[in-house]
């Protein structure tokens, strides 16, 4: 632990933001999740003994009402301990009524599902919000995240290393790979030199090595270029076009293939949006291919801000969405209101297909992240703003929703398997039962957080 002393002041200051808004982000979370418990604890009936933020030795604490609201120690979860969830802590009949144990087999459901399901809420409440302003919300399929080729710059260094549109990326410098993501940060951060890949084309799989060159444009930096090779999974093909933004004005539609910007071909999506990026409030002349025949348009970029390597910068945006690429975007609150549930189930189907990937082994294990994991996503998410800090809390937020609904005893979704078992035996389980389930779950649950864990330190110090 020595190498912690040569950290700089600078790498240190860091680390305590990246600290700070793993805190704020995990606090959001686990108090939704929480306040779930408790709300339909108190609607059923059922006493609250304690509502805690953390685990662990108290903090702070304060007794009001019947509930002790705490502050604990390890801020890694939280916990509403009920009375009653032991049987024979309630002796007279009005203990009974406010027992947990002794409420009917809908009302245990409906405290135990709440907490995953504030979850969702709370995603749902975000996604809604955030359209009805006005600002379009990225709501990916597995489509967009695949490493598979689309789109090929001819001459790039990817069609001269022998590369073809239709190819799916399995290894990169022989690490095996299941997103687009991990091979575009792989090509980007190569510092230029050779990258070995492996595709699958057809029932083929083919060895392939190519050179990086830099990206050119608003996200290149001097101080560390990053690199492209001409590839992209998207080709240049709008499918949709937001009502009221500067695509619209300019006559776009859906189904037009951009081929033109200011007389350069374009070949990929990341070709034109880079060149829009690039051209905030600047007239832009642009040949799109419709229905066979040429079609010459004129669009000005918005003006917007964002932080590109650390550094407040000004880019353009038209409000077009590509194949692939869903990108909801509400004309009014009511609509919003609706396509806030679009989103979430959107969100929440995109990681329970992504789990169940990882399981069967469709996706790396490597992709599970740990707290270290959250905490440098969520200090990157705020060197961005506030709205990046917002739209994080609604991903983590679902899911955490989704891993708490897995029938693994210890978690909501292990006890609402035993209210289940409970339904169609018409009886509890019996207590031994509950215990061994319980202590398997806990062993199965410990070993997937070191496992996680794991994982963020091989990111941190074997990149």
């Amino acid at each position: 632990m020595m190498f912690a002393f040569t950290w700089s002041p600078d790498t240190l200051w860091v680390l305590m933001q990246k600290a700070w808004w793993f805190l704020i982000v995990l606090g959001v979370l686990v108090a939704f999740h929480e306040l779930g418990h408790f709300l339909a604890a108190r609607w059923v009936g059922v006493k609250v003994l304690k509502f805690s933020l953390g685990f662990g030795p108290k903090i702070f604490g304060r007794q009001v009402g019947e509930t002790e609201y705490l502050l604990s120690a390890i801020p890694l979860g939280g916990y509403v301990k009920l009375f009653g969830e032991d049987e024979t802590e309630a002796s007279t009949p009005e203990d009974r009524r406010r027992s947990f144990a002794h409420q009917g087999l809908w009302g245990k459901v409906l405290i135990v599902a709440a907490g995953p399901g504030f979850n969702f809420i709370l995603a749902y409440l975000i996604f809604a919000g955030w359209l009805s302003t006005g600002s379009p919300l990225f709501v990916p399929t597995f489509r967009d995240l695949s490493p598979d080729i689309e789109a090929l710059v001819p001459g790039s260094p990817a069609s001269s290393a022998g590369m073809e549109i239709g190819d799916h990326i399995t290894k990169v410098n022989g690490k095996e790979i299941s997103t687009r993501t991990e091979l575009l940060d792989a090509v980007a951060h190569s510092k230029g030199e050779a990258i070995s890949l492996e595709i699958k084309r057809g029932t083929q799989v083919k060895p392939l090595s190519v050179i990086p060159v830099p990206l050119q444009g608003q996200q290149a930096s001097p101080d560390e270029p990053l690199y492209t090779i001409g590839v992209e999974e998207t080709p240049p093909l709008v499918t949709s076009v937001m009502h009221g933004l500067p695509a619209s004005t300019a006559g776009f539609q859906a189904g037009d293939r951009v081929i033109g910007i200011e007389g350069q071909t374009i070949y990929t999506w990341l070709q034109m949006t880079a060149i829009v990026r690039d051209s905030p409030s600047k007239s832009l002349h642009v040949d799109v291919l419709r229905n066979g025949q040429r079609i010459p348009l004129v669009v000005t970029p918005s003006s917007e801000k964002a932080t590109v390597n650390g550094q407040a910068v000004e880019i353009g945006k038209i409000g077009i969405s590509g194949p692939g690429r869903s990108l909801m975007h509400s004309d009014n609150p009511l609509q919003a209101i609706y396509q806030g549930l679009d989103a979430t189930w959107g969100w929440t189907e995109l990681t329970a297909i992504g789990l169940y990937k990882m399981v069967v082994g469709d996706i790396s294990s490597k992709n599970i992240g740990g707290p270290l994991t959250i905490a440098n996503i969520s200090g990157e998410a705020a060197s961005q703003g506030a709205s990046s800090v917002i739209f994080l809390i609604a991903i983590l937020s679902i899911n955490l929703g989704v891993l708490n609904l897995l029938p693994i005893p210890i978690l909501d979704g292990g006890h609402l398997l035993f209210f289940l078992i409970e339904g169609i035996l018409r009886k509890p389980l019996g207590d031994r039962q509950r215990e061994i389930a319980q202590q398997a779950g806990l062993v199965l649950l410990v070993g997937v957080m070191i496992f996680a864990f794991w994982n963020d330190l091989e990111r941190i110090f074997l990149r």
